[in-house]
């Protein structure tokens, strides 16, 4: 059975940095898109950040240049390194994969932005 279970969410400073991680087990993640997404409360769940399994990138316009994704095969994890927070950033942070067709998503890690 597919588990993604992120962790490193916080409370951080405007400016601050913070990094997610994403640990999957009952597959290797070595073939798949590995993606970030966020929701706000009554808001849409939105992609944040995708990785395919070549290491090609895409993130929302209003992470460029603040977040990188990155995936370690090895230890079947991805990560969201996420520089220079803002409050807007506040949310949880979701895990997600597709595999044949079906979404998995972790629990999610909730970030928040605040002096």
């Amino acid at each position: 059975q597919v588990q993604l279970v992120e962790s490193g969410g916080g409370l951080v400073q405007p400016g601050g940095s913070l990094r997610l991680s994403c640990a999957a087990s009952g597959l290797r993640i070595s073939n798949y898109v590995m993606a970030w997404y966020r929701q706000d409360p009554g808001k849409e769940r939105d992609l944040v950040a995708r990785i395919t399994a070549i290491n090609t990138t895409m993130y929302a316009d209003s992470v460029k240049g603040r977040f990188t994704i990155s995936r370690d095969n090895a230890k079947n994890t991805v990560h969201l390194q996420m520089n220079s927070l803002k409050s807007e950033d506040t949310a949880v942070y979701y895990c997600n994969m597709v595999q044949f067709g079906v979404p998995f998503w972790g629990r999610g890690t909730q970030v928040t932005v605040s002096s």
